[in-house]
């Protein structure tokens, strides 16, 4: 099969490694690359594992080598946006520094093609929504300030040295593998989903409800909610599409639509048929009230629908996850 072994680069961590379980079922091999500082061995089970830095160009590239990879998956980063503002020099380090050397060692390697991992969070502030891929890409911290300086490289590594690439900008990742063999798991956990279900087993006191009074129609914010292995498959048919030579793109992964706190809140009462305990506060600095993507450039070039994304069955997965979670103290 063309392009069988794919390297992973955080491959054990949410994302990826759902990612790495959808390459497995359509045929190929992950190669996972992780350091371990935030995903876990556990869930690199789908494909050899390979523990160390994504920015050591000479480790990335014995392992491009010695597995005859020509098509990689990155989704090592720093990822929470409160610590990017208090910790830039973490993110410019990883995000930038790292992904340089990484895509450097690609380039030396006859690397192809590159799924590269952006966000929403390249948009700054909405002006307007649905977000479309030409909204105005203005970052509000140093994490979507480095997730953009990423798509730029790309941009120019491609145009310089022939690589292709595509750079999914994602919107609210969340849900679990039904077959419960990963799932999310973060420490801290900042998700909105995961704190609410864990509210309800009664690991966390309450959660806390940022602002009741935007100009939504019920007063809080709206997000879109990706199920997370709508993201894999996404991921899966990117590759697919630039194997084929499909030209280098940037594309939104949403559903087109958002759920407010209140909704995630009621959904997940229905789905556990308990209580969530929960506190009304002030508005965060910085949240906007509404904030969904027009996700059609992936259908068009991808022929790829969000299929597992209603609000219930991504509660469902995510809550039978938490369950897992306690049962086995994971």
């Amino acid at each position: 099969m063309l392009g069988s072994h794919v390297l992973v680069a955080g491959g054990a961590g949410y994302i990826g490694s759902h990612a790495c379980k959808a390459l497995r079922a359509a045929g190929r091999t992950p190669v996972v690359l992780d350091d371990l500082s935030m995903g876990h061995e556990w869930a690199a089970k789908f494909g050899p594992f390979e523990q160390g830095d994504f920015g050591d160009a000479a480790l990335v590239t014995r392992i491009l080598t010695e597995h005859k990879i020509e098509s990689v998956m990155i989704f090592a980063a720093s990822a929470l946006v409160g610590e990017s503002v208090t910790n830039p020099r973490r993110y410019y380090a990883n995000n930038v520094t790292a992904l340089d050397q990484f895509l450097g060692a690609c380039v030396d390697s006859g690397v192809n093609n590159v799924i590269f991992s952006s966000s929403c969070a390249t948009y700054g502030d909405p002006q307007f929504t649905p977000l479309t891929e030409d909204h105005p890409q203005n970052p509000i911290s140093p994490y979507g300030e480095t997730k953009l300086i990423g798509e730029r490289m790309l941009h120019w590594y491609a145009n310089a040295y022939g690589i292709r690439f595509a750079a999914p900008r994602y919107f609210n990742a969340c849900g679990a593998d039904p077959d419960l063999e990963v799932g999310e798991v973060h420490e801290p956990e900042s998700h909105l989903i995961p704190i609410i279900l864990q509210a309800i087993q009664g690991r966390r006191k309450q959660i806390s409800v940022f602002g009741t009074d935007y100009p939504t129609p019920d007063g809080t914010a709206v997000r879109d909610y990706i199920h997370v292995l709508d993201l894999a498959d996404a991921h899966l048919r990117a590759l697919e599409y630039l194997e084929a030579g499909g030209e280098s793109a940037c594309f939104n992964l949403g559903t087109g639509h958002g759920y407010s706190v209140k909704q995630v809140i009621e959904a997940a009462e229905r789905v556990t048929g308990l209580p969530v305990p929960r506190e009304y506060v002030g508005r965060r600095a910085g949240d906007p009230p509404e904030l969904f993507a027009q996700p059609e450039m992936a259908r068009k070039l991808l022929g790829w629908e969000p299929v597992r994304s209603d609000i219930d069955t991504i509660l469902a997965d995510a809550w039978a996850w938490e369950q897992k979670r306690v049962a086995e103290g994971i």
